[in-house]
C-alpha cells in the first residue's frame, strides 16, 4: 500500500500540536506515533496542551510529556486546570484558550480527540480543534473506555515493538493515580495496538489508528518554485467559455 509521509517545505522543522482533554489522553491516544515520528523527525517542534488537571494529575502530565518528548529541542507544554467532565459548561473559557493557542502556533499536524468520542470533554476538544484550525492536517485519536466508542478509523501508523513497549511502560509508570481503573492496564493498551495492527497489516503487528476527515493532495511539482511561477492564471468564474 502506498504510504504517506509528513514532509515539510524546503526541509523546515515539522510543527506538531497535541491536544488532550485530560492528563493521560495524548499519551494513550498517540504516544506510540509520537515516539516514532520524533525519531524520524528529530528537528520537530511540539506544542503539548492538556486542558484538565489537579495538582497531582498536573505533576503526572508534566512527567509524561517529559518522557515522550525526550530529546525534542523545541517543546512547549501547557497544562490547564479546567474542571474535569464539565467542559461544555465552561465552553467560553476553553474557547478563549484555543484562540490564544491559534496565535501562538501554526502546526503542520494536529493530534486531537475523535469527534464521535462519547466522553463529553473529548468531543468538545475535538469540536474546538476543527473550529479553530481550518487549514491543517488533523488526526483524531481514540481512547479505550467503558462507553465502547471505538469506530472504524482510516489512518494507521505502524509501530515497532519497542515503540509499543515504551508507550505502555511510560503510561503505567507515570499515571499512578489511575491504577485500579479497569481500562488502565498493559493488556488493554496492547490489545488496541494489536487490533489496529491487524486492520492495517502492520509489519510488526501493531499500529495506532486515527480518524482523518480531510487530506489535501499536493503534487510534488507544485512545491517547486519554478512550477509555482509557471502555473496559469485562474479561469474567471464569470466567463465559462474559457474553460474549454
Amino acid at each position: 500500500m502506498l504510504g504517506l509521509h509528513f514532509d515539510t517545505p524546503h526541509g523546515t522543522p515539522l510543527r506538531i500540536l497535541c491536544l488532550g482533554a485530560h492528563c493521560d489522553d495524548i499519551e494513550i491516544g498517540c504516544g506510540g506515533t509520537l515516539l516514532r515520528l520524533l525519531e524520524e523527525r528529530p528537528d520537530a517542534s511540539v506544542h503539548w496542551v492538556v486542558f484538565s488537571s489537579t495538582p497531582e494529575r498536573k505533576k503526572e502530565a508534566l512527567g509524561g510529556a517529559e518522557l515522550f518528548l525526550a530529546g525534542v529541542r523545541e517543546k512547549h507544554v501547557t497544562i490547564h486546570d479546567f474542571r474535569d467532565s464539565c467542559f461544555p459548561y465552561v465552553s467560553l473559557d476553553i474557547k478563549d484558550a484555543f484562540e490564544r493557542l491559534k496565535r501562538e502556533v501554526a502546526p503542520d499536524v494536529i493530534f486531537t480527540h475523535f469527534r464521535q468520542d462519547l466522553h463529553q470533554d473529548h468531543a468538545f476538544i475535538s469540536q474546538l480543534t476543527w473550529n479553530t484550525f481550518r487549514n491543517h492536517l488533523i488526526l483524531e485519536f481514540e481512547i479505550p473506555k467503558y462507553d465502547g466508542d471505538f469506530g472504524t478509523p482510516n489512518f494507521f501508523v505502524p509501530l515497532e515493538g519497542r515503540h509499543c513497549e515504551r508507550k505502555i511502560r511510560f503510561i503505567l509508570d507515570t499515571f499512578v493515580s489511575q491504577v485500579g481503573h479497569q481500562w488502565f492496564s498493559a493488556d488493554v493498551f496492547m490489545s488496541a495496538l494489536r487490533l489496529r495492527g491487524v486492520e492495517s497489516n502492520a509489519p510488526e503487528r501493531c499500529a495506532e489508528a486515527f480518524y482523518c476527515r480531510k487530506v489535501v493532495f499536493t503534487p510534488m511539482s507544485a512545491a517547486r518554485p519554478a512550477a509555482r511561477a509557471e502555473k496559469s492564471a485562474p479561469i474567471p468564474l464569470d466567463d465559462p467559455s474559457k474553460a474549454a
